[in-house]
């Protein structure tokens, strides 16, 4: 009995995180669609290519935020995480 009520907070806690990383997701689905989208409306208002878009701004998009984390790690010389 009384281990069935020192588990039942980490069950829980285990509904809440599981709820929190399907609405993360949802969240980064629905980031990359608006993402693209706006990429391609980029590429086409100026008239450029889709590809060049893809390859320039696309790719430093999906690069920025590894790129931020090495960066910020290397400033606090934490070199573990600068790889």
């Amino acid at each position: 009995m009384i281990e069935f009520i020192t588990q039942a907070p980490i069950f829980q806690n285990l509904i809440i995180q599981a709820i929190f990383l399907i609405i993360g997701f949802v969240v980064l689905i629905k980031g990359a669609n608006v993402f693209v989208t706006g990429a391609s409306n980029v590429a086409y208002n100026f008239k450029i290519p889709t590809i060049i878009v893809g390859l320039t701004i696309v790719a430093f998009g999906t690069s920025a935020p590894e790129a931020a984390v090495s960066v910020a790690s290397a400033l606090q010389n934490n070199t573990t995480m600068a790889i």
